[in-house]
């Protein structure tokens, strides 16, 4: 399928590995963009609609227990599909700063590598659920698993498999934005939040011409 990216709005995505400071990263950069006069949705996949919050916990809830690796990737495609749908699209419509907490790079990352289904068929059924459409810019925040680890307490289905696993995942964003330099921002996690966030800043900022504010 043919890369879709959109006239309208700016789209931006955040992807990394657990324990990167996506959260952090993302309210720091919703308040910059708000303060030069943006309009700015932060929203978030698996999640991201009613329905999402659903798939949500279904996918990450330990209680779920294993899930066959095809039905896990077909759950983030569903989200996927809504939310692009029922909240993406429209918002870049009507010109606004569209910032997700993930998007089809955290499926070809945890769903390919991590789960070593094969890359071409799942990128397809990715593709084909969101209309091929991509983000303007992907910031990846880059961190060792080992240290993505320590940042947190308690872990879902996802957070807890091995280290390996998140090794592989890790590696595939990093190919992923090598791939296609011009809508990638690889960030180390080195430094405070707030100069990771300068740093987003800086690559973030050609692009704020296409939104209506």
């Amino acid at each position: 399928m043919e890369p879709l990216f959109t006239e309208t709005g700016v789209f931006l995505a955040l992807e990394g590995g657990e324990g990167a400071g996506k959260s952090t990263q993302a309210q720091l950069l919703v308040t910059w963009l708000e303060g030069l006069g943006h309009r700015v949705l932060l929203t978030r996949e698996p999640g991201g609609t009613e329905v999402g919050k659903i798939l949500r916990q279904i996918v990450l809830d330990n209680d779920t227990g294993e899930l066959s690796p095809r039905t896990e990737a077909l759950i983030y495609a569903a989200d996927k599909a809504e939310h692009v749908d029922s909240v993406v699209l429209p918002s870049l419509a009507a010109g606004q700063i569209v910032l997700t907490d993930r998007y089809v790079d955290s499926t070809l990352a945890y769903q390919g590598a991590g789960r070593a289904l094969e890359s071409s068929e799942l990128e397809w059924v990715a593709r084909w659920a969101t209309s091929s459409l991509r983000p303007h810019l992907t910031i990846v925040l880059d961190i060792d698993p080992e240290i993505g680890h320590t940042r947190f307490e308690g872990a879902d289905r996802i957070e807890a498999e091995p280290l390996d696993f998140h090794r592989r995942v890790r590696q595939h964003f990093l190919d992923l934005a090598a791939a296609d330099p011009a809508h990638y921002l690889v960030v180390t996690h080195d430094g405070t939040p707030e100069q990771i966030h300068q740093r987003i800043r800086v690559g973030v900022e050609p692009w704020l011409g296409q939104a209506s504010g």
